[in-house]
């Protein structure tokens, strides 16, 4: 009979949905604890493979020197941070199909395969017949008042937000990687400092040794010197392991492992303190239209604001159009092997009471966007504070270089004088050894005083919105050329 294809093409994927689908859900285990103070003895699942990503070609060449630029490349492109902004943002834009698709028809296919029985006259007569057959519907939403159009907009403005969303998480991991990258080149400076402690200090201790040697210096002097030399040297290994916890945190930062062989350049020592910046109202403004997570922000606003257009639509006429058409085949056929039926249809639906539904979503719909907007005003009252403090976090931080360099430069000369006057034996071990802790001070808070100024600055290009890969790129932006 022409149906028996029919029934074992339905039999047998009915058979294989149970066997994929039912009996695995039936056969998992459900364990429970057996008492509240009793633990369930469970077997950890087996974790993923650890996927190293692979290595830039110039990191493996020997005696490779990574830039800044360079860093923050390669943990733009590892960072799950930003890989997670990504998808957001590609489900933003799968969303705002799936509301556009609203403005489409709609056409569906289904089959159906039926056995019927009738029975009369107590038993008497009894006819079975088989039907099966496609069916066609057709139906289109002609007009309703705005809802379609709104659920589009509140679709495209949450498309707008994670975009921008996505461009502050790059702008967050620039500035995450920038801060590890200075202090890793703050710490390499202070080793070097150290180093350099270290060596004064054994210049003293020879002084020292040399002038007890003679007979006109004590051996309180020669111990307070090996004092001073032992202090230098704890300096130096305290650092040296600084710089290396330092140097496996930037190779995390760009999403690598921490033993990866690597290195960078050093913390630089002439700094453009002089360059003519914009005013801090300049870059407020800049900020207030460049921000993307304040961008962000005011998008989800909007989208808040359709959403209300979205909920009155709920309530108001809808006019649709259906059609659909038939063929159903009939097994016995008395009369004949098919039958064919066609239909046409247009819909008024007017909702006339929905349980106040509508009201209270639109009433929802209304303070859900007045307090987005609220966030959104406070999100950029927040950037408005963070662009006042962080610019003038680097007009100080510029004043700091300078008086530290100051202050190393007297440190460096009084260190040299004490040490001749040791030396000549009109000074005192005391003398030099303050003289040398003061520059050992000095020097440090010289090298502080330059990577808090890089620091200030990354701070205030990302807080503005100008966030760069590069740090000499963010001087350049804010960079006043003088007139020809």
């Amino acid at each position: 009979m022409r149906f028996l294809p029919i029934l074992a093409l339905t039999a047998a994927v009915t058979a294989g949905a149970c066997s994929t689908v039912g009996p695995h859900g039936l056969r998992d285990p459900s364990p429970v604890p057996e008492a509240p103070e009793r633990p369930l003895d469970l077997t950890p699942p087996v974790p993923a493979p650890l996927v190293v990503p692979p290595l830039p070609a110039d990191l493996l060449e020997d005696g490779a020197t990574l830039t800044l630029a360079a860093v923050v490349d390669i943990a733009l492109r590892n960072n799950p941070v930003t890989r997670i902004a990504y998808f957001e943002a590609l489900s933003a834009a799968a969303e705002l199909g799936s509301t556009r698709s609203a403005y489409y028809p709609r056409l569906d296919l289904s089959a159906d395969l039926a056995r019927t029985k009738q029975t009369a006259l107590g038993g008497q007569f009894n006819y079975q017949q088989t039907s099966y057959g496609p069916t066609i519907d057709l139906s289109y939403l002609v007009l309703d008042l705005g809802g379609r159009a709104a659920d589009a907009d509140a679709a495209r403005f949450a498309l707008l937000a994670a975009d921008w969303s996505h461009t502050a998480a790059v702008q967050n991991v620039i500035l995450a990687v920038q801060q590890t990258f200075v202090a890793y080149l703050n710490s390499k400076a202070q080793l070097a400092a150290a180093n350099a402690n270290l060596t004064q200090a054994k210049t003293a201790l020879d002084a020292a040794t040399v002038r007890h040697e003679a007979g006109v210096a004590t051996i309180a002097e020669v111990l307070q010197a090996k004092t001073a030399l032992a202090q230098a040297q704890l300096d130096v290994d305290r650092l040296s392991g600084r710089v290396l916890a330092l140097r496996g945190a930037l190779a995390t930062a760009m999403g690598l492992p921490a033993s990866t062989p690597y290195d960078v350049g050093n913390l630089p020592g002439d700094l453009p303190l002089d360059f003519a910046v914009k005013t801090v109202e300049e870059f407020i403004e800049q900020a207030r239209t460049a921000r993307p997570d304040l961008v962000a922000a005011r998008f989800e606003a909007d989208q808040s604001e359709a959403k209300i257009r979205s909920a009155r639509a709920q309530g108001l006429p809808r006019l649709s159009l259906g059609a659909s058409a038939n063929r159903s085949y009939y097994d016995p056929a008395p009369y004949a092997d098919y039958g064919d039926s066609w239909s046409a249809r247009l819909m008024l639906d007017v909702p006339l009471f929905t349980g106040f539904a509508t009201k209270y979503n639109t009433r929802k719909a209304k303070d859900d966007a007045a307090a987005s907007a609220a966030r959104a005003d406070t999100l950029e009252q927040l950037v408005i504070l963070e662009v006042w403090t962080s610019y003038y976090d680097l007009q100080t931080a510029a004043q700091l270089v300078r008086t530290s360099r100051d202050l190393l430069a007297s440190a460096e000369q009084s260190e040299r004088v004490a040490l001749g006057r040791y030396k000549e034996g009109v000074g005192t071990i005391i003398d030099l050894l303050t003289a040398q802790s003061a520059l050992a001070d000095a020097r440090a808070q010289e090298i502080l005083a330059r990577s808090e100024w890089f620091f200030a600055l990354a701070q205030l290009a990302h807080d503005t919105g100008i966030a760069s890969p590069n740090l000499k790129a963010e001087v350049s932006l804010t960079e006043e050329k003088a007139d020809p």
